[in-house]
């Protein structure tokens, strides 16, 4: 009767298992090293946002005031 209750898995134990598995998933995207910024001064400095036909007509339609 011993011998059959070795072979199960407490919930406790596998509780235990669980977390431990959390914790080290949880680790793992802090261990990659950072990259550098690839974006010039100038090119961080410079608009981005276009009012193109598309965007006027999406105001136009939403009643947006432009």
């Amino acid at each position: 009767m011993k011998e059959h209750q070795k072979t199960k898995v407490g919930r406790r134990d596998f509780l235990r298992a669980l977390g431990a598995g959390a914790a080290v998933t949880a680790a793992a995207p802090l261990v990659n090293e950072a990259k550098a910024d690839s974006e010039s001064n100038d090119e961080k400095r410079k608009a981005r946002y276009k009012e193109s036909d598309e965007v006027k007509t999406f105001y136009r339609v939403n009643r947006y005031p432009s």
